[in-house]
């Protein structure tokens, strides 16, 4: 069975080398593909791709950068049996390809199989926090999504559609897992290592504003409206519980308009403003462990529920259409092994 590793990438240039090597080395000599799915780097990315056996697959405009754009246009250049799906600054676990595949055989009724992400460079004090936890990132066993990546059965992605929505900034992972469980399948976390993840080492304040300029923080409100009419828009609703405090939020800052703007005397109705502000802010801080967290969470409430709408009313592209791309590199192959076409072929690593 043949397993096409796609990575995503955009201005990888510190660590794509390693991840490519720990990609081709996790095939072997088997049957096997690795697709650099670019979504337009500006640095070195491309050039030290070139150096190895693997498709590069680049965006052409008007296609644009998202998080959702980036596994579809590997997708749309990849014919294995299997999607492995990884960042640019991961190392994929040289084990897991064989487990997850034994497993997924075993489990004829899964559609994705992953492991853990080990974080290797942790800055933003609240992700590490969170991963610490039992949530999405850390539970083993049946799961509703497949953060970080995992193995794929094309099959499964097939019927879901597609493998990843372009445009969605953000929640990408979370759309595949409820289409793929609506379509039926299902998804699993096995107790080992998938991958090491290099990720970002900006502070949380950076990170956020980081977040805001690249529109991940639109994804929610993206993913609201591309789940609309479909048959898992209320369960996607009742999955998505920042919902209920983004609507908190809205509530809170309604009130706090409605104060200001028909109680007569505004020194007063600022006072009771700034006294909720400084209330939440205050037992934030008792819950997260220091006001350094609590003031951090409350900024990135309003971050997030400023985002929500924003994305909500962003102009979609249907999302299974081709992506607008050029192949700008591929291992040299024989004639024998060239496709008609328009047919799709598959390539064999050279060892």
């Amino acid at each position: 069975m043949a397993v096409s590793i796609i990575i995503k990438t955009l201005n990888e240039e510190k660590r794509l080398a390693a991840t490519i090597e720990s990609a081709l080395a996790a095939l072997g000599d088997g049957q096997g593909e690795v697709v650099i799915a670019d979504s337009g780097s500006t640095d070195r990315t491309v050039e030290i791709a070139s150096r190895y056996p693997v498709v590069i697959a680049q965006i052409v405009a008007p296609a644009r950068p998202s998080c959702g754009i980036g596994p579809q246009l590997g997708f749309q250049h990849s014919s294995g049996d299997y999607i492995c799906l990884l960042d640019g600054d991961m190392l994929l676990d040289a084990g897991f390809l064989g487990a997850a595949i034994r497993f997924l055989k075993e489990n004829p009724a899964v559609g994705g199989v992953t492991g853990h992400v080990e974080e290797m460079l942790v800055a933003n004090l609240e992700y590490a926090r969170r991963v610490q936890r039992n949530g999405p990132e850390s539970r083993i066993g049946p799961i509703d999504r497949m953060n970080g990546g995992g193995l794929y059965r094309r099959s499964a992605i097939e019927q879901a559609g597609y493998l990843s929505d372009r445009n969605l900034h953000g929640h990408e992972e979370f759309d595949l897992g409820i289409r793929l469980r609506s379509a039926g399948w299902r998804l699993h976390r096995l107790d080992r290592r998938f991958v090491q993840h290099f990720g970002h080492t900006l502070n949380s304040y950076r990170l956020l504003v980081r977040r805001w300029k690249n529109k991940y923080l639109h994804g929610v409100g993206e993913l609201l409206r591309a789940s609309l009419g479909k048959p898992y828009f209320f369960q996607l609703m009742r999955e998505l519980p920042e919902l209920k405090l983004w609507g908190a939020v809205y509530l809170w800052w309604a009130l706090s308009i409605a104060v200001l703007v028909f109680l007569p005397d505004k020194t007063l109705a600022l006072g009771l403003v700034l006294a909720v502000l400084a209330g939440i802010v205050a037992l934030m801080s008792l819950r997260k462990g220091g006001l350094g967290m609590g003031l951090y969470t409350v900024v990135a409430w309003f971050f997030h529920a400023t985002a929500l709408p924003v994305g909500f009313l962003r102009r979609r592209r249907p999302p299974a259409a081709p992506i607008e791309s050029r192949i700008i590199h591929e291992p040299t192959r024989t004639a024998a092994e060239r496709a008609p076409a328009g047919h799709k072929h598959f390539r064999k690593l050279p060892s």
